[in-house]
């Protein structure tokens, strides 16, 4: 009776196990799909027009995901950091290096800032890139 009990609690945690790493890479593959540049044509940003932050350069962000690093521009300044994602969690909020340059308007204030609040992503087919903060979509990016 202990062998068949023990043979079946061993079956389980087997099974468990396999499940779990369909789970881990099949969350890989979909983080993968983010590699890339990717071009902001959307931000929430009550007040102010897209076009009226944006006039000039339009922010573009990029995914290295093999080697956990984003990078881009925010439509002024360069940045580059860390990448923390789980899944389709996603976290902006590691300190990341910036250049200086004087940028007129608000556009890139607003850009970090949004930057910021997110946690999720979601993508829609392969050139839809959205950034979710709770339960809202912030900011959307086209594949470039």
């Amino acid at each position: 009776m202990k062998s068949i009990f023990f043979a079946v609690l061993v079956s389980c945690g087997l099974l468990l196990a396999c499940h779990s790493a369909k789970t881990v890479s099949a969350a890989a593959a979909d983080a993968s799909k983010l590699e890339g540049s990717w071009e902001l044509n959307y931000i929430l940003s009550p007040g102010a027009s897209f076009d009226s932050l944006y006039s000039a350069k339009k922010p573009v962000i990029q995914f290295d995901i093999a080697n956990n690093k984003v990078f881009g521009n925010t439509g002024c300044n360069n940045f580059n950091g860390p990448l923390k994602i789980d899944g389709n969690k996603i976290d902006f909020t590691q300190p990341m290096a910036m250049t200086w340059m004087m940028c007129p308007g608000n556009g890139e204030n607003v850009f970090i800032e949004t930057l910021k609040k997110v946690n999720r992503w979601a993508l829609s087919g392969d050139n839809m890139l959205t950034f979710i903060s709770g339960d809202i979509a912030v900011m959307r990016f086209v594949k470039k």
